[in-house]
């Protein structure tokens, strides 16, 4: 532990715990928005704190999803791809990376959780908006604003 001394006494004082949180990027099972990556990685670099990147995959509730192997299917090679990039490009940059793949029948309230677990300072909330539909993301946009217990960006 490092001891610094106090100007005006000179008793050791401990030094004051950081307060810096995580940078988290979060999608609903499709590629991130380009800009919306962009800016969590340059978050995360600049601010040198670890970045959080989690995929929340909606499967459905019943015993057809269990039988059935259903949230099982893996991406296809080139959103898989797509999904790694931010991560890639952070960890080349030395950043701390952690990849999450979230499974659950309702993939907003499972981003929320994860972002209250490990809470991040920012959450950037990036799908590609071409591949989710308005109402889809309109909803789970503003349960995100409403209900996380940070800082929230969104790509315009």
């Amino acid at each position: 532990m490092i001891e610094l001394r106090s100007p005006r006494s000179g008793a050791d004082v401990a030094p004051h715990p950081s307060t810096a949180r995580p940078v988290m990027l979060a999608t609903l099972e499709v590629p991130f928005d380009a800009e919306a990556a962009s800016f969590a990685v340059d978050s995360a670099v600049e601010s040198g704190q670890p970045l959080i990147v989690a995929n929340a995959v909606e499967i459905p509730l019943g015993p057809a999803t269990v039988f059935l192997q259903y949230g099982d299917l893996d991406p296809t090679p080139e959103d898989a791809a797509a999904l790694r990039a931010p991560a890639q490009l952070a960890h080349s940059l030395g950043v701390r990376v952690e990849r999450f793949r979230l499974k659950s029948p309702h993939p907003v309230d499972a981003i929320l959780e994860l972002a209250a677990e490990r809470a991040p300072g920012l959450l950037v909330f990036g799908p590609d908006r071409r591949r989710v539909r308005g109402r889809r993301y309109r909803k789970a946009a503003r349960a995100i604003r409403e209900r996380a217990g940070c800082l929230v960006w969104f790509p315009e």
